[in-house]
């Protein structure tokens, strides 16, 4: 076995504990690269996850900076060493891995490594990723490699059980997908039941006030005024079914990771530069994280609807026991005096009505020309 600092059975088990702890991929990814580099003493390890394209879809490194990593360029392609583990699925352990005649070179800012140990990650008979260490920290000859023959088997368990861990996590991933998938298709039906009668009674109301505008106004203005009351219903009835469905997201990941996960689509999907900041929130009451949730939502919709701006930026931060969330445009902005007046408009009384349900407040900054700031803060649990 390694006699580095963390050998022995403790180690080991700890190492695995580590990985079956995360369920998302990446986070499953670098737990193993981090527990392989310190289980066996190396000052470098790497993980590749190959796609179909000749690369590697992911590609997570431990004992390379951030600086480093950048300066190294894109993830490296399935050729050489790694090619030999992912296609050839065997162990490699080199004295000098420069020296091994499939060695290609690497990038100029790529670190030396010389004795290496890589091993494919493998799910029954298909190869899943290939894990590899470098420049084992002990005292070695020149032209002998500092890994034993009892690091590759320690390593080859550690292998064994990140393709478990991995598997697991992929699985995780799509049970989220699904579950999501299923939540919107609930979310429809249910929408549907609720507000299409109410809609097919709104159609044929218009058109009986259509028919009596000429021969009977008095009778026409009564139909117009339940045309108005079976609206008022029907959006009242959408809007109960979307406040009851919280979303699945914010019940696994938390406040601070549905929005960064939200707003980031955002960002890809707009012109608008949309950005997320988050200091030190802990867990609130479900009903004030679900109500932030929907106040940022319909704030975002209004920024990069209506306001023509061109970046929006959400923070949300620690205050007391409590949070404030804070939604920041550079758009056209409006009159708040005006707005108020026309009653619903931009769901200003919406969030309002949110924030107050959760025992928070909501204030709104605005001016024509200078952008609009929605704060909203609640006190905690």
């Amino acid at each position: 076995m390694s006699h580095g600092p963390r050998s022995g059975l403790a180690a080991v088990s700890a190492a695995l504990l580590a990985m079956s702890r995360h369920l998302e991929v990446r986070d499953v990814l670098k737990t193993i690269v981090a527990s392989a580099r310190e289980l066996l003493d190396a000052q470098y390890a790497a993980l590749g996850v190959p796609d179909d394209h000749g690369g590697f879809a992911q590609f997570v490194v431990d004992g390379v900076s951030d600086e480093q990593w950048k300066a190294i360029g894109p993830l490296p392609r399935q050729h050489g060493i790694l090619a030999a583990m992912l296609h050839e699925a065997t162990p490699q352990r080199l004295a000098d891995v420069r020296k091994d005649a499939r060695f290609e070179g690497w990038p100029s800012a790529h670190p030396d490594l010389v004795d290496f140990l890589g091993l494919p990650i493998r799910d029954g008979d298909e190869v899943i990723g290939a894990l590899f260490l470098a420049n084992k920290n002990c005292p070695k000859p020149e032209g002998t490699c500092g890994f034993t023959p009892d690091d590759e088997d320690l390593l080859g368990i550690l292998a064994q059980h990140a393709a478990i861990a991995l598997t697991n996590a992929r699985l995780y991933e799509r049970s989220r997908e699904l579950t999501i998938a299923e939540e919107r298709s609930r979310l429809a039906h249910e929408l549907h039941d609720a507000v299409s009668q109410k809609l097919f009674s709104l159609r044929l109301t218009a058109q009986a006030a259509a028919a009596l505008v000429d021969r009977d106004p008095a009778r026409a203005k009564g139909e117009l005024q339940q045309v108005a009351a079976l609206a008022a219903e029907a959006a009242d009835e959408l809007r109960a079914a979307v406040v009851e469905l919280r979303p699945a997201a914010l019940d696994e990941d938390g406040l601070v990771a549905t929005l960064r996960t939200q707003i980031q689509v955002l960002d890809r999907a707009h012109t608008a530069r949309v950005t997320f900041t988050g200091h030190g929130v802990k867990a609130l009451p479900a009903a004030q994280e679900e109500a932030m949730l929907r106040v940022a939502q319909e704030a975002l919709h209004n920024a990069l609807r209506h306001s023509a701006a061109e970046h929006v930026d959400v923070t949300l931060h620690r205050r007391g026991t409590g949070a404030v969330l804070r939604v920041a445009d550079d758009g056209t902005g409006f009159d708040p005096r005006t707005v108020r007046r026309a009653g619903r408009h931009l769901g200003l009384v919406s969030m309002r009505d949110r924030a107050n349900g959760a025992g928070g407040r909501l204030t709104v900054e605005s001016a024509p020309g200078k952008g609009t700031t929605i704060e909203m803060e609640v006190p905690g649990g």
